[in-house]
């Protein structure tokens, strides 16, 4: 009986919630999941998932022994990585929290890329649009922009995120442009959940805070810029999700006087796994993607197709002379 991959197939399984869910996780089929964890149950003589036709969810033998069996697969991993690098090699597994919406765009390209580039190493990518104690949920980097610090973690910034207030041209239309940060309370808001109702702005005379009237409250950054393109309201977002569509015209920027105060995106990382060395080398691989220039901010710089073409129609092609016309001359 492998003992470790067993443990490995209950740590996914509880993270998923099911046997599909696992099997997909570690590259499995469910029936070997499922056998794994019968193995496991037999070994300890006692169940670790109430099983339903619907979910499997925790026993209490299970969910009191999760986070140890974690610690103990982070300990064997990192001890196949000591020896790895001795040998000269680097492997191991890795833990990642990202944001939904920038990883969908930018983050999930630029983590397939590190995996490309290191094929020793294995990494479960979670999305999720909240904030996470990287410790109590078992992950080595936990990326977001949230505010919150935990105990015994670091954060490493990795990039400011430059947020703009944006709303559909139809949308102004209808309800006319705010002029001030005030006005707002007279709109339709469309709300980041993890961002709050309460929004600030620079002005000469100090800080603004509004508390904005949702319309709409979602935790998906996606939703928010579909909604705020369709004329639902004025939204609140970062240049990453806004970016394309102020570029196209869908949305315009709105209180422009006004700024709205940047945000840092961080790395969450517990003190006991940063100076791991494949987690310091995905610290250093954000880093060089993102920084001086993020993604996004690089895609702004590029002129668009249509600009290009219009560039290049609007400049004087030369002419080949055309053939000179004869004229008619009356007969004298």
């Amino acid at each position: 009986m492998d003992t470790l991959s067993n443990l490995k197939a209950f740590v996914a399984t509880a993270d998923a919630g099911s046997f599909s869910g696992a099997a997909r996780q570690l590259g499995l089929v469910p029936s070997v999941i499922s056998k794994r964890i019968d193995q496991l149950e037999w070994r300890i003589r006692a169940p670790l998932f109430t099983r339903t036709t619907r979910k499997l969810t925790l026993t209490d033998v299970g969910d009191r022994y999760l986070r140890t069996v974690r610690e103990v697969i982070r300990q064997v991993d990192d001890a196949l990585t000591g020896m790895a690098r001795a040998s000269g090699g680097l492997e191991g597994h890795i833990r990642v929290k990202v944001p939904t919406t920038l990883g969908v765009l930018y983050l999930s390209d630029i983590l397939t890329g590190f995996l490309r580039s290191q094929p020793m190493i294995s990494m479960d990518i979670v999305l999720a649009d909240r904030s996470v104690n990287p410790i109590e949920e078992g992950f080595d980097i936990a990326i977001g922009a949230r505010p919150e610090l935990y105990g015994r973690v670091q954060d490493k910034p990795l990039c400011l995120l430059n947020r703009r207030l944006c709303a559909s041209p139809a949308y102004l239309e209808r309800r006319g442009t705010p002029l001030h940060p005030g006005d707002l309370v007279e709109h339709d808001c469309l709300v980041f959940i993890t961002s709050g109702t309460r929004w600030e702005f620079n002005s000469e005379q100090g800080m603004i805070g509004i508390d904005v009237r949702p319309k709409l409250q979602t935790n998906d950054g996606a939703a928010i810029c579909q909604a705020a393109i369709a004329g639902g309201g004025i939204a609140l977002m970062a240049d990453y999700q806004s970016g394309q569509a102020l570029r196209s015209g869908e949305l315009v920027e709105v209180l422009q006087p006004f700024e709205v105060p940047g945000i840092w995106l961080k790395a969450l990382v517990p003190s006991n796994r940063i100076e791991l060395p494949r987690v310091r080398m995905l610290l250093d691989w954000l880093e060089q993607n993102l920084k001086p220039l993020t993604p996004w901010e690089k895609m702004q710089q590029t002129p668009r197709p249509d600009a290009v073409n219009k560039k290049a129609s609007a400049s004087p092609v030369p002419r080949k002379p055309s053939p000179a016309k004869r004229s008619r001359r009356p007969n004298t």
